[in-house]
């Protein structure tokens, strides 16, 4: 494969900002698209919520690693051949979580998923602050809203698939094919070159830039425990049938894409600070109130609050980064983006393991208590 230069590209326009836009939306509907299959995935492979929790380190773990990796192959063969290569991941591991029931192979489908969305994750975000900055206005909370538009459509079709009779691996090979028909529109306008900032792809975030990233885990802390535990949440405690209990993160996603693309006048009427604390407040009280109220109906609703809740605050934290002159922004991004998604690697294994040794309502308390604390350290930041 011959490296790209970076040198000299073409300047992005209204076809690059196109194609962004659609790649969010086919990382938000690859990752959604997993939520429904989970209780089946538990179901066939007969598994705790303890291995199970273990199961999905395999998944963190794989994005954790493909995203420094990414960014570097962005760099020397560009955006668009690394971002193709994630999303191809994407679509073959999908029908293997769809179908297989030993734990080994579970491993190496959920660590080859991991590895798709983190590839396509890295590299997509890469290109939006790319494109961003040619545009030369504030573009990134409607290239997240699409994220989250592929997330309603990902775990509510597939839902909606599976509750009208479908097998997994049916419904599943429908969400590749369209996923498949997303790349195709998007690729040929996903950039050939990749960031001209030189550095590592990883260093440890500290001063600020530390807090930060902290922050940002949390969220993305809770928003992996709603992806890979609210359909087990609503089926095994609530009572919800199995082909419906993706409508949890599917509620979560909903109210997640109206304040995404609402966010940027959300901002500027509020200001960051307000965004933070009330964010922090909804989103604790949303969990709150799915898991010490009975009934999946009012669980509906308190997932909706803490994608409401959690809309923006990590939008607001990537300004927060960009502020900040602690360490060089390119050196600085990439450190929270890594320590956020961690979160997503600590989180869901988290859930198993308090779940296993106490119960799935008290692991989501604890997330509240930890969303609380975002809501007080926004009065803290000064952003």
């Amino acid at each position: 494969m011959t490296a790209i230069s970076p040198q000299a590209p073409v300047v992005p326009g209204r076809l690059e900002q196109m194609s962004t836009r659609i790649a969010f939306f086919i990382a938000g509907f690859g990752i959604a698209a997993w939520a429904p299959l989970v209780p089946y995935a538990k179901a066939r492979a007969l598994l705790d919520e303890g291995t199970l929790g273990l199961l999905l380190l395999c998944l963190g773990a794989g994005s954790i690693i493909a995203m420094p990796a990414a960014g570097a192959l962005a760099s020397r063969y560009g955006i668009r051949r690394v971002a193709t290569a994630g999303t191809v991941l994407i679509c073959l591991a999908l029908p293997l979580l769809a179908t297989v029931s030993s734990i080994p192979l579970l491993m190496v489908a959920l660590f080859l998923f991991g590895a798709g969305l983190g590839a396509v994750d890295s590299t997509i975000n890469l290109q939006a602050v790319i494109v961003e900055r040619a545009s030369g206005k504030t573009m990134m909370s409607g290239f997240h809203g699409l994220f989250s538009l592929g997330g309603i459509v990902g775990a509510a079709g597939v839902s909606a698939l599976l509750g009208l009779g479908l097998s997994p691996l049916a419904a599943t090979l429908v969400a590749v094919v369209i996923v498949v028909l997303a790349l195709l529109k998007a690729a040929p306008h996903l950039l050939p070159y990749g960031s001209e900032s030189s550095g590592p792809a990883f260093a440890i975030p500290h001063g600020v830039v530390l807090f930060i990233g902290c922050l940002c885990f949390v969220v993305f802390l809770a928003e992996g425990a709603v992806l890979d535990w609210s359909a087990v949440f609503l089926s095994a405690e609530r009572g919800l049938d199995e082909a419906y209990a993706g409508l949890g993160y599917a509620a979560f996603a909903l109210t997640m894409t109206v304040g995404r693309l609402t966010g940027d006048a959300i901002v500027r009427r509020l200001g960051a600070t307000r965004v933070i604390v009330i964010g922090g407040t909804l989103a604790a009280a949303g969990i709150l109130l799915t898991t010490l109220l009975s009934g999946w109906e009012t669980a509906l609703l308190g997932y909706a609050l803490v994608g409401a809740g959690c809309s923006n605050i990590v939008p607001v934290l990537y300004t927060a980064v960009g502020k900040q002159k602690v360490m060089p922004e390119h050196i600085a991004v990439p450190a929270i983006t890594t320590l956020g998604y961690a979160g997503i690697l600590a989180g869901p294994a988290m859930i198993g393991f308090i779940a296993h040794g106490s119960s799935l309502s008290m692991a989501f308390v604890l997330i509240a208590l930890l969303l609380a604390g975002v809501a007080i350290s926004g009065k803290i930041l000064k952003v």
